[in-house]
């Protein structure tokens, strides 16, 4: 091991750790192969995780969607934490939470967070007030004498992470270099790349699932994902129909199948969309139940289309096809498995996922189903 920010000898002899992060299902795809390596390196130390809910609101009718966010799902199966605080979702929660986490008397806690970093310099320091605590943070203007002097209640830090200044390192390195800073051990890149452990139940509700839409095992099975949380990255839900037409349209694709990902508050709207359209051998799909029907359906289809959202990084990590539509500001984000991804990137540097045409996607439909061997990012 190399040296580490946070003192060894205080590894040592901690006997737990608080990671704080505001966690998306695409950072955890990564990060979850940090947090393993932190385990395989300190065993000793239970880990805990606070995941901070960013759309925190007082709006009660919001509270139960925010509650049942699928992450957790992950999270808990994993086997890697003893403790998640995942109440984070309202003001009243969040002050609870904060109670409870101070009981713990953490002697080192760790702020993942990229956003509003001096707000999590000061809540890790609140929730240790004589821990050692760790946080990003990013320069400050002379005259920010606030933000001064939260980030002088930090015992230490890294530098913020700032996706222009990344260069062309995946995200995957730049989250295994944070761990290599913080506590002194490096990752390859075979340890970076992504996994997904399915438990059976799930694998097996897939197949029925398949089985019941009528779709066979030697099908050529298109999964199909247009949402993103941000519009910017976003396909327009027709778009995926006319895609699908113009997929069956290509030699050996005429009878293929197409699984359409829509998120539930979404469903509705789909479901007339698609019912006007009257087209066969196109399911919707929506992980209600539990985050791991995602990943177990993606990992029986034959190819993957998704904008840049989870999804394709999920691909990745079940080892099927993808095609991804990208912007051009987050080359960071490309998918780690190059060999079996394909990338298609809006031409204008400021241009909208949905400027990518069903025909770009069309014309990459050989090279994503012929991959490359010994290529990854």
């Amino acid at each position: 091991m190399s040296e580490s920010l946070v003192p060894r000898e205080l590894l040592a002899r901690a006997d737990k750790i608080l990671f704080v992060a505001h966690l998306a299902l695409g950072d955890f795809t990564y990060l979850q192969n940090c947090f393993q390596a932190f385990a395989h390196a300190f065993p000793h130390l239970r880990i805990h995780l606070w995941v901070d809910e960013t759309r925190r609101t007082r709006d009660a009718g919001q509270w139960e969607h925010l509650r049942k966010y699928s992450l957790y799902d992950w999270v808990d199966d994993c086997g890697l934490f003893d403790k998640v605080y995942r109440e984070t979702y309202s003001p009243a929660l969040l002050a609870r939470s904060i109670a409870e986490a101070q009981q713990e008397r953490y002697p080192i806690v760790i702020s993942l967070a990229v956003l509003k970093r001096h707000f999590y310099a000061a809540l890790i320091r609140k929730i240790s007030p004589d821990g050692f605590v760790v946080g990003q943070k990013k320069r400050v203007r002379p005259w920010d004498i606030p933000k001064r002097l939260i980030y002088r209640k930090l015992d230490a830090s890294i530098p913020a992470y700032v996706a222009r200044s990344a260069g062309l390192a995946h995200i995957s390195a730049i989250y295994a270099g944070w761990f290599q800073t913080l506590f002194g051990f490096a990752m390859t890149a075979e340890q970076r790349f992504p996994f997904v452990r399915i438990p059976p139940r799930w694998q097996d509700w897939a197949h029925r699932q398949l089985a019941q839409w009528g779709y066979r095992a030697d099908d050529r099975i298109v999964f199909l994902n247009a949402f993103s949380k941000s519009p910017e990255r976003s396909w327009p839900l027709r778009r995926m129909i006319e895609l699908a037409a113009a997929i069956r349209r290509q030699p050996g694709w005429e009878d293929a199948c197409f699984v359409v990902n829509v998120v539930p508050e979404k469903m509705a709207e789909a479901r007339r969309l698609f019912a006007d359209h009257a087209l066969e051998r196109i399911e919707l799909f929506s992980a209600e139940e539990n985050f791991f029907q995602l990943p177990a359906m993606l990992s029986l289809c034959t190819l993957i289309v998704s904008v840049e959202t989870a999804v394709m990084h999920l691909a990745n990590a079940v080892h099927v096809p993808v095609i991804a539509l990208m912007r051009q500001t987050s080359p960071e984000w490309t998918p780690i498995d190059a060999a079996n991804s394909h990338v298609i990137t809006v031409e204008r540097r400021k241009g909208w996922v949905e400027d990518i045409t069903a025909d770009q996607v069309v014309a990459a439909l050989p090279a994503a189903i012929e991959p490359r061997k010994g290529e990854q990012a």
